[in-house]
């Protein structure tokens, strides 16, 4: 099969298209035939091995412990590890979509209990979109903000991969959104749902004018004491991403630091340390058959053309998700 493989961390220019062994299924995993595969933050990290305390954690001291990159997909069932041809409850032919280690390939072995069918509404570029980030939104906006009806919400990254996201869960769940992104991307948070919209380039949200009772930081900039200027006495803070150029830590010491003050302070500072898993994919799934949650596909790039769409991807800022079609 051919896959985007890396044998030594780098930049992009470390991937390479190549021709390898199809992986079999062992018990509890199903073989998938990928058709697409999302791009997200981890993607890069698991490529450049930074910040180094991702290495300590397990993916690879040296070099990457999982060559293959990607990290989501939809596709179909190919074949069914044991115990048997409806093990899991899938069977082959099966459209599923979920959370794997290596989904840049023409094939990929999950784990059962990581995937879920697809959203019969979406085509495979659409759901290759969802796993990551939309499961993401949901755990900051619905679990560790419990975002309620009548609540404001600030979404900063509002037009990112999980902010487009965020946006949609907290309008569905009846608060006053408001957005935060750069001026090419006011109208589509705009048409995400979003009540208000900021562009940061302009106006600052951090002046204690306008105060939130929940947000939701997906772009990782700014410091938590500049955040809770724009925080209610009593509001939650929930820090999903901290992309800054740290080489041992990243951005982990601010949402850490966070969280250790929270028990000291009225508000909540809290770190979202997101799971992956099935039941997470039927909360996304039910989302998008309500109708309140769609995918923001932003653009597409060929297997072979994975390496462009990563660099496109940390380099341009994309409004919503790029995705690698495979078949």
């Amino acid at each position: 099969m051919r896959a985007i493989i890396q044998d030594e961390y780098g930049d992009v220019d470390a991937l390479r298209l190549a021709d390898i062994e199809t992986p079999t299924p062992g018990a509890g995993e199903v073989l998938i035939r990928v058709k697409a595969a999302g791009i997200d933050a981890g993607v890069w990290h698991l490529m450049t091995g930074l910040p180094y305390l991702a290495r300590v954690m397990g993916f690879g001291l040296r070099r990457p412990k999982t060559k293959i990159k990607g990290r989501e997909f939809a596709g179909v069932v190919e074949a069914i590890g044991a115990p048997g041809k409806r093990a899991h409850g899938f069977t082959v032919g099966d459209e599923v979509y979920g959370y794997c280690e290596g989904s840049f390939a023409e094939f990929v072995c999950a784990r059962a209990d990581r995937i879920a069918p697809k959203p019969a509404s979406l085509s495979f570029e659409q759901a290759a979109a969802l796993p990551i980030s939309a499961g993401t939104a949901v755990q900051a906006v619905r679990d560790s903000g419990a975002v309620k009806a009548g609540q404001s919400v600030l979404v900063i990254g509002a037009a990112g991969g999980v902010g487009a996201f965020a946006v949609q869960i907290a309008k569905e769940l009846g608060a006053s959104v408001t957005g935060v992104t750069s001026t090419g991307k006011l109208e589509l948070v705009r048409s995400l749902g979003a009540d208000h919209v900021i562009d940061y380039t302009r106006e600052s949200f951090t002046t204690g004018i306008r105060l939130f009772d929940v947000i939701i930081d997906t772009a990782g900039h700014r410091s938590v004491a500049e955040l809770r200027k724009a925080l209610t006495p009593h509001g939650t803070l929930v820090i999903v991403g901290s992309e800054v150029d740290a080489p041992v830590f990243g951005g982990m010491g601010r949402p850490i630091g966070a969280s250790l003050k929270s028990p000291f302070v009225g508000q909540n500072l809290r770190m979202l340390a997101a799971g992956e898993n099935a039941g997470l994919l039927h909360s996304i799934t039910e989302l998008v058959d309500a109708g309140t949650l769609a995918p923001v596909v932003e653009s597409r790039y060929p297997l072979a053309e994975a390496p462009a769409a990563i660099r496109h991807w940390r380099d341009d800022h994309p409004a919503g998700k790029v995705v690698v079609t495979v078949a």
